[in-house]
């Protein structure tokens, strides 16, 4: 028999292939056995409680339901990771009671599905909803009630509930009591005060995590841990190391803090030819060095191809002591009575969340039902020396021909120079001056447009390197940033790549949290391209 050379081909071809294909069919087959143990985990009458409204089952989607491409792109902040070729999970849980929660994790971690957890969704690189690997999509918007206690001055939130939802709870409550947190009302407070959660107050009060008093976690046995029987290393560890690495965060308690009746708001906006960079400089002086009530934010834009600053204010207290403090501290300022506004302090979130004046408390409250309808990208620095008048010229320059950018330069000082780096895994404090956040957002569709523009934010970024923190480079955990190094994406982690971000996020804390997370969580099932890896791996 003469055999054609095709058929040889495809001969050699076949025999080339076959221990892919054999891969392939056995990873088919495992994947279908672990699809079917989940569902069948997932139905055990372990996780049947009569205090919740729905069965696990009942809070679950999967691909073939109607409403799962809806769920899951609900809290998708960001079209990067909202493209057809995006991974998708197994399955989707929206927890309405803790048993949801337990039942989440063992279930998954006895049928290999890695775990992501989403609370409001604004992960700036989508880790906690997208994965390589097959995966479970713990969802926590649904599990979102909160309860003040004036009284004693707290808040207990759970960890769906939003920055904007608990604002407006504490101020239903109370007109004097508020909350150290950032200024994005539809950031969830699961993921935010777990990795540090910075805002407005924290010269004042410090971050999220310096006033939080106690949590609720869910560990990698299905456990439910309070401070008491989490103990103090796993309580540390999750007020700044990012409660993902370590369990599923269920709940915070946080101690609430002093504010008066009525705040004074202000933003004056100065270009380079009003004299905009010669503010900036003394800002950088003046800004982490003000009375404490005083928090300062520049944020920076390109306006008619020149740089905008607009100076954003928050005192607590009356506009009159605002004046007097600020015509000693900062004169060139220019400030006057009518460029300010009072109002209660629930009412100044909303106004650095960029509201009209006017705009009424219940705004807080507003939850999209679109999906995102932009790309984003972001990084973060933190500065430790002020910048020269020359060097704030280079910055313009490069700033200028992004043209589309914006950064947030925020002040340190007060209470943030007070706390030890060690107090919690959040080391950011004493030594420096302000920290930067860069941010770009484009609605052009396609991979020229993504790879442009995630060009332009890294050019400015490695503009930024003469001025910005060394050895390491440091950058918070919440701005996540694959650029600055992250474990491989097929689910793996290892000390060794995980140094190189560690120590970027948490300096000297690294060590520890991976101490911490070898003893909680050995085998390393809470797991994504930044966490926290046990020590074997």
């Amino acid at each position: 028999m003469v055999t054609s050379s095709s058929s040889l081909s495809f001969l050699l071809l076949s025999t080339l292939l076959a221990p892919t294909i054999v891969l392939l069919l056995q990873s088919s087959v495992l994947h279908a056995n672990s699809d079917a143990y989940f569902h069948t985990c997932l139905s055990n009458k372990r996780w049947k409680n009569p205090s919740a409204p729905v069965s696990v089952t009942g809070a679950l989607y999967t691909r073939d339901n109607s409403s799962f491409s809806d769920i899951l792109s609900l809290h998708t902040r960001n079209k990067r990771f909202n493209r057809p070729y995006t991974p998708k999970p197994i399955a989707i849980i929206t927890p309405f009671h803790e048993s949801h929660i337990q039942a989440a994790v063992v279930c998954s971690k006895a049928s290999n599905f890695q775990l992501r957890i989403r609370s409001g969704g604004h992960d700036y690189e989508g880790y906690s909803y997208v994965s390589d690997v097959p995966f479970v999509l713990l969802d926590m918007y649904t599990f979102k009630s909160i309860h003040v206690n004036i009284q004693n001055a707290t808040a207990l939130v759970e960890a769906g509930a939003s920055l904007g939802q608990l604002y407006y709870k504490v101020a239903q409550n109370s007109n004097v009591h508020g909350v150290p947190g950032g200024i994005c009302p539809s950031v969830g407070t699961g993921g935010h005060f777990g990795g540090g959660g910075y805002g407005i107050l924290m010269r004042k009060y410090g971050l999220a995590v310096d006033n939080i008093i106690d949590a609720k976690i869910v560990d990698v046995n299905g456990n439910i841990l309070d401070r008491k029987s989490m103990g103090e290393d796993l309580f540390w560890a999750i007020r700044g190391g990012g409660g993902a690495s370590f369990g599923v965060i269920v709940s915070w308690t946080m101690k609430l803090v002093e504010v008066p009746p009525v705040v004074t708001v202000f933003r004056l906006n100065r270009t380079l030819e009003q004299g905009g960079s010669d503010l900036v400089y003394k800002w950088q002086h003046v800004a982490p060095k003000l009375h404490r009530d005083i928090f300062i934010r520049l944020q920076i834009e390109v306006r008619q191809k020149t740089v905008r600053v607009s100076f954003v204010c928050e005192f607590l207290g009356r506009v009159d002591r605002l004046l007097s403090l600020m015509k000693k501290s900062f004169p060139e300022l220019g400030l006057t009575k009518s460029d300010c506004f009072e109002l209660p302090w629930v009412n100044s979130t909303l106004f650095f969340a960029e509201y009209p004046i006017g705009t009424v408390a219940e705004a807080l409250l507003y939850e999209s039902s679109r999906p995102a309808d932009s790309y984003f990208k972001a990084k973060s620095d933190y500065v430790q020396k002020v910048i020269s008048k020359e060097g704030l010229q280079s910055v313009w320059k490069k700033f200028i021909e992004s043209e589309v950018m914006i950064m947030e330069w925020n002040p340190y000082g007060g209470r943030m120079w007070d706390i030890p780096a060690s107090a919690t895994p959040f080391p950011h404090r004493s030594g420096n001056l302000f920290q930067i956040q860069y941010m770009l957002t484009w609605y052009q569709d396609g991979e020229d447009a993504i790879n442009h523009n995630l060009n332009i934010l890294r050019s400015m970024y490695k503009i930024m390197t003469p001025f910005v923190s060394k050895s390491p480079r440091q950058a918070y955990l919440n701005y996540r940033d694959r650029d600055i190094g992250a474990n491989p994406s097929n689910g793996t982690t290892n000390v060794d790549a995980a140094r190189i971000y560690g120590a970027k996020f948490f300096r000297e804390n690294f060590d520890k949290l991976v101490q911490v997370k070898t003893k909680v969580d050995p085998e390393n099932f809470f797991r994504y391209e930044q966490s926290i890896p046990p020590h074997k791996y």
